[in-house]
């Protein structure tokens, strides 16, 4: 049987969510599968993955055929890497240990800069948010101003219009 690791789809149109499964490669995307191994979002930023790492790597050790995604994925989480790395221990060119410590120091950079990216976007986000609000603001303000001399130029009409009928009752009883 030809095996496969491949993407199954779900999620809503517009908004795919995928599942990583083992299947055969007659098998249809979304159709049987083997097994699930992990899910893969690339709705958010960076995309978020979800995999079980030692199933994943048991099934590239027996020789199933990921898809191209499939195999960035992998990649990304570094299955492919602890592979290269188990070669080098069966080979004798370094112990498990070392190679652990190789994988640690990799995976450990690999999380500094998701979380540089995700700080930046934080960030990012964060500035795009005060200035929406520094723009409201001086727009309330300016509207806040117009309201003011509105009101003030009613209140002089007003004012004014007053004055005028004092003045006109002033003069009608010297007139009487």
């Amino acid at each position: 049987m030809a095996t496969k690791i491949r993407l199954q789809r779900g999620g809503r149109k517009g908004y795919a969510f995928y599942s990583i499964v083992i299947a055969d490669a007659r098998a249809p995307r979304d159709g049987r599968f083997t097994e699930k191994i992990g899910t893969y979002n690339p709705n958010t930023n960076p995309a978020t993955v979800d995999l079980n790492f030692d199933r994943a790597l048991y099934w590239v050790e027996v020789g199933a055929q990921p898809t191209d995604t499939a195999r960035n994925i992998l990649s990304n989480e570094g299955v492919y890497l602890m592979k290269h790395l188990r070669v080098g221990v069966k080979k004798g060119a370094f112990d498990e240990a070392t190679a652990q410590q190789k994988f640690d120091a990799w995976k450990a950079e690999k999380v500094k800069g998701a979380t540089a990216i995700r700080e930046s976007e934080a960030k990012a986000k964060k500035e795009a948010y005060a200035k929406g609000l520094e723009a409201e603001k001086k727009i309330n303000a300016d509207i806040a101003k117009k309201v003011a001399e509105k009101k003030a130029a009613a209140a002089a009409a007003k004012a004014e219009a007053e004055a005028a009928a004092n003045a006109a009752a002033e003069e009608a009883p010297a007139e009487a």
